[in-house]
Formats: C-alpha cells, structure tokens, sequence
C-alpha cells in the first residue's frame, strides 16, 4: 500500500497513539485517526501542534519521518529513527568510508538524471527541450563546470515564465514549491534510512547544520515532478499554497514512473535509489538504479 502524507495544519491540534493509530485531536474533541501503518510522513505546518512521546516513538519505529515546518513551508526540523536496515552499521562504514572520486562520479549520474529530467519536464509541457538536454552530455564527474546551475538558470524561466525567480522564501509558486519540495525529501529521507544509510553523510550537499544532506542530493532528478504539478496549479489560476494544492503535491508520491519492473510510484523509485547506492558503497554494483522514464505519467488532473 502507498504511504500517505499526514499534514496537521490547524490550530491547537494535538497527536498521541492509540492500538496503531495516529490520533488527531483539537481542542473540541478528536478529528481523526491514520492507521500508523500507512502513512508515508506526518508534516506539521502549524507550530502550535503538540504530541506525545509515545507517538514519537511509535512513528520513529516505522521509519516515518516527522517534519515540522515554518511559515514558508520548509522545514525547520525532523525527526528521523536510529536504526533503518538489519545491514545499517556495515553500509554506513562503507558510506563514510567512500572515496572522494566516487562521490564526485555518483554526484555526476544524479545531475545528469536532473537535467534530463528538466528537458522531459519542458517537453512535456510543449516548451524546448533542446537547450537544456544538450547540458547533459557536458556532466563530468564531481560536475566542475556547474552543469546544474547552468540548467536550472535555463530551465526555470522556461518552465515558469521569464519574470519567475527561484527562491526559497516567499509564498506564490515558491511557496507551492518549497512544500512539494519538503513533501519530496521526506520521502528521500525515509528511502535512505530504510536503506541502512545515514542521511547527513552527502555526496555533494555541503549545508553546514543539515541533517539530511543526502536527502538533498538523491531527490534532485524528481524535482520536475513537483514542478509540472505546480505549473499545472498555476494555469489552473492557483496563486497561493492551500489545502487542495497540498494534497495535489503530495499525490506526486504516487505517481508512477516507468521501469524496469514496470510502472512504479515515486516512493518505490527513491527507495530503490537508495538501495543502489548503498550497493554502490559497499561495491555489489557500479551505477545508481534509474527510472527508465525520467518524469512520471502523471494522472491528468496534475498534468499542465
């Protein structure tokens, strides 16, 4: 069963645990219950919820992330489990133990999937892929000409519109990006703890006090998901993060992928990314492990 995105955004809410369930309660009496079993991540958007440890604990034992964010929607901390896989110990040695060259080579194959990503995301939606695919074929290992930067100072203007600005505060659509974007990388974060990795080891991410820089570095090739779900709320006339928009950026978690394996949703990708490049650290395999379609089928009410 895909997990479901859990957001508690009202005021006073409070979550506890009850035989296997997440419990939402406001201060008029109980709103709900998820069994914990199903639930991919819980985000708090409203700094005014409260919980209890046995919740805490219950999640943590799951794998299931617990992300709270501030006004603009990032995140502001996390709460992620000790343990993840049976091979946890041996593969996070391998990991920190990895040399410098072959962080710079996988950190190449995942700008490469990105910029890839971005021209399917264009062509998709009738703009030029061809500037931006040419990018591709320039990555080097460790990409020391800055092929990424490159792409996305081409890509987003024509994904957005010429007056669009990619920042990370704001409301708009960076604000419907910056909460596709959290909702992503909880999802990378929990593939990579399952995977028996520790998230703070990156392969290129360096942003001194992040706990999962990892997670910054294996979600960059899905990050055109999120963006053809917010230009498809654009055109819809959506201007501002609501809770329809929400729960449009969440379902990208859902959508599938095409692979060797046939069609896959988002969550089982990551998760075998993550499972590639622990295999990658301990040398059972070369390569990372790509989605054969670099853009999801997405249903047609997100398609823009």
């Amino acid at each position: 069963m895909l997990g479901r995105i859990v957001e508690i955004e009202g005021e006073g809410r409070r979550l506890s645990l009850d035989r296997g369930f997440l419990t939402v309660a406001g201060p008029n009496g109980p709103l709900g219950k998820v069994p914990l079993d199903d639930i991919e991540a819980v985000i708090l958007s409203n700094p005014a919820a409260s919980f209890t440890s046995q919740i805490i604990a219950a999640l943590a034992s799951r794998g299931t992330p617990l992300v709270m964010c501030g006004n603009d929607f990032r995140p502001s901390a996390w709460l992620l489990p000790v343990d993840g896989h049976h091979a946890q110990g041996d593969r996070m040695e391998a990991q920190a133990q990895s040399t410098l060259p072959t962080r710079k080579r996988l950190w190449a194959e995942l700008v490469r999937a990105k910029v890839l990503a971005q021209a399917a995301a264009l062509e998709r939606t009738g703009a030029n892929p061809v500037p931006i695919r040419a990018l591709a074929v320039r990555v080097r290992s460790g990409d020391p000409s800055n092929i990424e930067a490159q792409a996305a100072q081409r890509y987003f203007p024509a994904m957005f519109g010429r007056g669009f600005y990619r920042h990370r505060d704001g409301d708009g659509p960076n604000g419907m990006l910056n909460y596709g974007y959290t909702v992503l990388r909880a999802a990378t974060a929990r593939a990579i703890i399952a995977a028996g990795l520790h998230p703070s080891l990156s392969l290129q991410h360096r942003s001194r006090g992040d706990a999962l820089r990892l997670a910054d570095d294996l979600m960059e090739p899905f990050r055109p998901a999120v963006d053809l779900v917010v230009l498809a709320l654009m055109r819809e006339g959506v201007d501002r993060i609501d809770t329809a928009a929400k729960r449009r950026l969440a379902e990208v978690l859902h959508a599938d992928f095409v692979t060797a394996e046939g069609a896959t949703p988002l969550s089982n990708v990551l998760a075998r990314l993550a499972i590639s490049l622990a295999q990658v650290f301990t040398g059972e395999r070369k390569k990372l492990v790509f989605p054969a379609s670099p853009i999801p089928s997405l249903t047609a009410e997100a398609l823009p």
